[in-house]
């Protein structure tokens, strides 16, 4: 029964281990049964780090309740010699023969009553090791002494395992949420410079202390973004991100890295993080938990590789102790994170790019110029992944002196879309260039569509403009099922041009009729797609219930400014909708070239925007 109290206080230990959140937390759960072992006396504890410096001691005394506790950052490399290799290492000593450049706590163990020390040095992982340490008399069963003390090492290693398990398990969470959040303000933006300055944003101060952004460029690398948590170094970071030679040298040559770099001491001699050459990016502050200086800055180089090849680089600096390092496997998730959304928005720039150039041939690249016509057109892409529309128009001069303005909208979008939409506009200009009237126009192109077996339908209107005699304007419509035009009176009341017909491309033998009005001087003539009409807001009001009234508050304006207000006010107006928005304006002068226009009224346009 003797092992009696042992075994209860050995259970209490392990009870303790489990929840214990730091090593020292177990000093009183280990410490007091050991002492009540039959002949120990004192008790004494190291910790140790792996360059031979004492952390801390602590020593205990039988019937003591209050320990001598030391905090220390004492460096002995006479300690070297008894530093354990894998398992823990058990000694008997006689306390006279201690030397005191190797056991710091020589002192403690040789006041104690009592002719033999028993110690233990066990380590705890790569970074550290430690020692406990008795001091008993003759009495001891030596034996018995021995097991105790490796129970209770074995205790103290089982939970600062189990310590450093849960911080990597909560590092590893904390490092998925970074990740994760990494990804959504990345993936937030398809603008390359704005993802990469996102990417240096994140990263700091939650991965490193400072952070540079290079894309890879044919000339060599781009410097993009910096930031730092001191204010002070943000401009010296961005200064060796944009000229330091030997950063640019250094990142030229990492496309050949599959994985991050890291660099340290000697290997940043030169370089603008090395503090002789610069400390006001080297020098970091003191850590306020240790309370130690300023630790030794360490850099790394991760390549952000998207689709088989090298994007550009993420480079790190890092102020900060070693534990707080992250690890090669974050560091090349994040990269590989941050290249797929620099990816993205680069191939989302190039498609952008070939969209544009794209729409820009479907669409004339100017209008006719005449004397008494004031043309003028409008283009907005909607939809935010830009697609290729399938909206089109044109003017176009006709043999007798008239012009006649087209406008279309091919259902969808995409390649096929806008295939049809070019087989359409120059279709139809062809003919109408060639004085083939409106109805004949649209009936052939409706035949070509049919023939050609298109998927797709399509609308479209022509109106044909003839100036008459008396200064007035014949206006001429034919329409295959698209939004009727609208008309804009001098004195600013507004019209609907009268219009039917069926889509194009949908019966075979289909025939088109057109019908006539008249415009005066000062009169414009609006075409649109329905892009402009069904542009919805919030409450579900469409924006065709207030052109009218928009329309009639830019009398007075040029075809150009009508042309781009109602545009503009459409994508203001819409809370939903991602149509195109074509609009062509033809306003008839009646007036010479050098005559001008009437001033608009800014005045009714704000006050229909109410």
């Amino acid at each position: 029964m003797v092992d009696d109290p042992w075994s209860s206080a050995l259970h209490r230990l392990w009870q303790a281990a489990s929840r214990a959140e730091e090593v020292a937390a177990l000093a009183d759960d280990v410490y007091a049964p050991l002492l009540a072992t039959p002949g120990v006396h004192r008790v004494v504890g190291t910790r140790w780090d792996g360059r031979h410096v004492l952390r801390y001691m602590r020593a205990l005394s039988a019937g003591s309740d209050t320990p001598v506790i030391v905090a220390t950052t004492r460096s002995m490399p006479g300690a070297a010699v008894r530093e354990p290799g894998g398992e823990p290492v058990v000694d008997r000593l006689e306390p006279a023969g201690l030397d005191d450049a190797v056991w710091p706590e020589a002192a403690f163990l040789r006041e104690a009553p009592g002719g033999a020390v028993v110690s233990c040095t066990f380590r705890l992982d790569q970074r550290g090791w430690a020692a406990l340490a008795l001091a008993v008399d003759a009495s001891a069963d030596l034996a018995a002494v021995e097991s105790r003390l490796t129970q209770a090492v074995d205790v103290i290693v089982a939970c600062h395992t189990g310590i450093l398990q849960r911080g990597r398990e909560a590092r590893r969470g904390a490092d998925d949420a970074l990740l994760a959040e990494a990804s959504l303000q990345m993936d937030s933006s398809l603008d390359v410079e704005d993802t990469l300055r996102r990417v240096a944003r994140i990263a700091v101060p939650a991965v490193a202390d400072g952070a540079l952004v290079h894309l890879a460029r044919t000339e060599g690398p781009e410097f993009v973004a910096a930031t730092h948590v001191a204010v002070q170094q943000q401009r010296a970071l961005e200064a060796a991100g944009r000229d330091d030679p030997w950063l640019a040298a250094l990142l030229a040559r990492r496309g050949e890295d599959e994985d991050t770099v890291f660099l340290s001491g000697a290997a940043l001699d030169g370089s603008p993080f090395a503090a002789p050459a610069s400390p006001t990016i080297a020098d970091a502050t003191a850590d306020a938990d240790s309370g130690e200086g300023p630790h030794p800055t360490v850099v790394t180089i991760s390549p952000l590789r998207a689709r088989g090849r090298v994007l550009g680089t993420i480079t790190f600096v890092y102020q900060r102790p070693e534990a707080r390092l992250p690890d090669s496997a974050f560091l090349r998730s994040l990269a590989t994170r941050a290249a797929l959304a620099i990816d993205n928005a680069l191939l989302y720039e190039l498609r952008r790019t070939a969209v544009l150039s794209l729409q820009e041939h479907l669409l004339p690249s100017q209008l006719p110029v005449t004397d008494r016509w004031d043309l003028s057109a409008s283009y907005a892409v909607g939809d935010p992944m830009l697609d290729v529309g399938g909206d089109f128009y044109d003017a176009v001069l006709r043999p007798d002196g008239s012009i006649a303005l087209l406008i279309g909208d091919v259902c969808g979008r995409g390649a096929e879309a806008a295939a049809l939409t070019g087989l359409a506009r120059h279709t139809l200009r062809t003919l109408l260039e060639e004085g083939t009237d409106a109805g004949t126009a649209l009936s052939r192109l409706n035949r070509a569509l049919r023939q050609e077996r298109a998927s797709r339908f399509l609308t479209a209107v022509v109106a044909t403009l003839t100036p008459r005699a008396d200064g007035t304007v014949r206006l001429s419509t034919c329409s295959a099922g698209h939004p009727p035009p609208l008309v804009l009176r001098g004195d600013g009341t507004v019209s609907e041009v009268l219009s039917g017909g069926l889509l194009l491309g949908v019966l075979d033998d289909v025939s088109y009729e057109s019908r006539d009005e008249h415009l005066t001087a000062d009169d414009t003539l609006v075409l649109f797609t329905d892009g402009l009409t069904e542009s919805r807001e919030a409450g579900g009001t469409f924006f065709e219930s207030v052109l009218p009234a928009r329309l009639s508050a830019l009398r007075g304006s040029d075809a150009a400014h009508i042309a781009e207000s109602l545009a503009r006010q459409a994508r203001a107006f819409r809370d939903s909708g991602q149509d195109d928005i074509a609009l062509l304006v033809a306003r008839w002068t009646g007036l010479p070239p050098d005559s001008g226009l009437l001033p608009p009224d800014h005045r009714l346009e704000q006050a229909a925007l109410r």
